[in-house]
């Protein structure tokens, strides 16, 4: 009989691992003391070291006596952005500020530092034999540096513009000394670059402010020779005196036309009085007259005395004879006056008309001057120009010299950076922390000891122990048919289903068997038909496809599902697809019997990647039976020969498990002649056999194997793991 010798599984045995680590307790505890001991005594022996660390604040900062507005051009310069930050951090990193650092503090002459000082007798042969540089040669604060560097750390503190210097060393004294004092020098440099900058600006002004004032002074005295020549003189700062004079008579001009106008009326106006015979005491040229007021005064008395004398005499009465006479002639009188006053005004008008003209001809020779004038002051314009741009350069360069000499002492140039928090001697070292390096050591130790310990124990095999093959041999003894087996004879008491390739519907009455031709022949000469030999010769003929009948129901299909773990086993990809009428490989071999499966995917109700699973008890995968109708799924059966056709490209090899199938449901799933029909009978029963053999090489297939019991057991068991 063939078959495949497998080694028992083992598992591990985790209480036995416990066991051995808590029985060797006292061993490991004393490996952990130990360690803890070498621990805390290696803390002690290494020397302690100390860190301090001061911060600066990066922020621009003007001198305290310094005014509003250089304070607000000092506050108001670019902002410290990140870069700017991250420059300043590695500015105190440099090779300048630590050299100076070190040169202020002698740290030359610290061993701590300078190893090259006290040297090792190895390194003066090596220097001796020219194989190695005298570090004597280098100055000191190159030797040092380096030791320098590495425990010193400049950081910038996230979310702000501070940066922080930390110094690590042996003495703590110097672990606080060395971070004020790289903070110190920093400070000076900064102000130091700002003095030198104002110092330098200071030298550079002052030849430049000299050689602008004779710059200005030149300028000024030609355009006041300019001035001078051309009779440009100003009268008001502003304007010259031909645009001045020419004001003034328009000015004038303007105020005689006025006094013409004004006179014509009111001659005017006299004339209209005299001609029309109205009343003239309404006038205002002739009420003014004081001779006018005199007679109308006269006039007024001498018309009251005739009006009293009338009531008394009559008109033709001597004494009102008199005053009618009196009262004539003092009208002549006014008449007179009003004449005269009238020749006034018109005289008045005619000398205001010669006025306008002289006026007029004296405003045209003026305009011809100005026309001249403004010639002349293109040019005067573009001297004066030029004065002020030299006048106005001059003012700023004075300025920025005032400014910087005001800062010509260090205390007026600070530096933009101040001290917010200065390094303090430590008290407690920084390394090494005894407590947390025991504490590790001890944790380490006990871990490190337990797990060797259970090592040990895995390598001796005290923990290992073979796997409980209760749940597989109750799954071995289902896939054989003989009557000993005890958990056969429930399987075989149940009554045989029909497989579901019997269930079709009215329209599948046609007769589907296609004709095949001859194939390769079954080995008829071979006579063990266990499950061992049946895998071994589908392992050889390498077949894609293997249609199983089991015509005795279960207890075939149980040794189906032995054959498909075997395999498995072997090596090989294969999958079994439920198309029983029980779905008693589901069972076997589904970790969740309600899973989808072939009817589902027929039905349209699952996908064909949710129908695949693994099988619970080896590398062998399943497509189920399903829970969708089997009637409405054998309707779309013709698509089973493209479902095993994608199956066969992704699997060595397909296992089909029908059922109590007969010839006509299995020509239904072969499209191909490259099949195996297997005939799984556990209790071989000779008429069944014989029948079914007739009936499938009277179909046409020629390669068809018996799988049967007895022979096979004992491995079965073995191989259903």
């Amino acid at each position: 009989m063939s078959g495949v010798v497998r080694d028992q599984d083992v598992d591990i045995d985790l209480g036995q691992l416990v066991r051995a680590v808590w029985a060797r307790r006292l061993r490991i505890l004393t490996i952990t003391l130990a360690a803890v001991g070498v621990a805390f005594a290696g803390a002690k022996i290494i020397s302690p070291q100390y860190r301090s660390e001061t911060r600066i604040l990066i922020e621009p900062r003007a001198p305290a006596f310094a005014s509003t507005q250089q304070a607000n051009e000092a506050g108001g310069g670019p902002l410290m952005d990140e870069l700017n930050i991250a420059s300043q951090v590695q500015l105190l990193q440099s090779a300048d500020l630590l050299k100076k650092v070190i040169n202020d503090l002698k740290l030359y002459n610290l061993p701590e530092f300078d190893d090259a000082a006290n040297g090792s007798a190895m390194s003066s042969i090596l220097v001796n034999l020219h194989l190695k540089k005298n570090p004597m040669e280098n100055p000191p604060e190159e030797r040092v540096i380096d030791a320098f560097v590495e425990r010193l750390q400049v950081y910038q503190v996230p979310g702000s513009r501070v940066i922080g210097i930390n110094f690590t060393s042996k003495d703590p004294k110097l672990a606080a000394a060395i971070p004020n004092a790289m903070a110190n020098v920093y400070l000076s440099t900064q102000s130091g670059a700002k003095l030198a900058s104002n110092s330098e600006a200071t030298r550079w002004l002052e030849p430049e402010i000299e050689n602008l004032r004779k710059k200005v002074s030149d300028a000024e005295k030609k355009v006041a020779e300019y001035r001078t020549t051309h009779g440009l003189l100003q009268t008001n700062g502003t304007t010259t005196f031909p645009a001045q004079q020419l004001n003034d008579i328009s000015a004038e001009l303007t105020r005689v036309r006025g006094d013409k106008a004004n006179a014509e009326a009111r001659a005017q106006a006299v004339r209209n009085a005299l001609s029309s015979g109205e009343a003239s005491d309404t006038l205002p040229d002739i009420m003014s007259s004081q001779a006018i007021q005199r007679l109308k005064a006269t006039e007024s008395g001498l018309q009251s005395q005739i009006s009293d004398l009338q009531t008394s005499l009559l008109n033709s009465h001597p004494r009102l004879k008199s005053l009618r006479a009196q009262l004539s002639d003092i009208r002549g009188q006014i008449r007179q006056e009003t004449q005269k006053i009238l020749a006034s005004i018109q005289n008045e008008a005619k000398v205001a008309d010669l006025r306008a003209s002289e006026l007029e001809r004296q405003k045209d020779a003026v305009q011809a001057n100005s026309a001249r004038a403004g010639e002349d002051e293109v040019g005067l314009n573009a001297l004066e120009r030029e004065a002020n741009a030299q006048r106005q350069l001059l003012e700023t360069y004075l300025v920025r010299y005032r400014e910087a000499a005001s800062r010509a002492d260090s205390n007026s140039s600070p530096a933009d950076a101040r001290i917010v928090s200065r390094a303090i001697e430590p008290v407690d070292p920084y390394f090494p922390k005894v407590v947390p390096i025991v504490v590790v050591a001890a944790v380490a130790t006990l871990i490190l000891s337990a797990i060797v310990t259970m090592l040990a124990e895995l390598f001796s095999g005290r923990a290992l122990r073979a796997v409980d093959a209760s749940r597989d041999a109750v799954e071995a003894e289902t896939v054989v048919g003989d009557k000993d087996v005890p958990q056969a004879a429930p399987a075989a008491g149940r009554p045989v289903q029909p497989s579901m390739l019997a269930v079709v519907t009215e329209d599948d009455g046609k007769d589907m068997i296609e004709e095949t031709a001859a194939a390769e022949e079954a080995p008829e000469d071979d006579n063990e038909f266990s499950i061992a030999s049946v895998a071994d010769y589908l392992t050889g003929s390498r077949a894609p496809l293997a249609i199983v009948v089991s015509p005795t129901g279960d207890n075939g299909s149980a040794a189906t599902v032995s054959l498909t773990r075997m395999l498995a086993d072997a090596g090989r990809r294969v999958i079994l697809i439920d198309m029983t009428g029980s779905g008693y490989p589901t069972e076997l071999m589904a970790e969740n019997q309600v899973a989808a499966g072939i009817t589902d995917l027929l039905c349209g109700e699952a996908a064909f990647g949710d129908t695949i699973h693994s099988d619970r008890l080896s590398d062998a995968h399943l497509i189920p039976q399903g829970q969708s109708d089997v009637r409405r799924a054998m309707r779309g059966v013709d698509r089973l020969s493209l479902l095993l056709d994608a199956l066969a490209a992704a699997y060595d090899l397909v296992v089909v498990e029908c059922g109590a199938a007969d010839v006509a449901g299995v020509s239904r799933l072969t499209r191909s002649r490259d099949v195996e029909i297997i005939l799984s009978l556990p209790r071989l029963e000779e008429t069944i056999f014989v029948a079914l053999m007739t009936e499938f090489q009277a179909a046409g297939y020629d390669r068809v194997v018996l799988m049967s019991g007895g022979q096979v057991d004992e491995q079965a068991l073995g191989q259903a793991a």
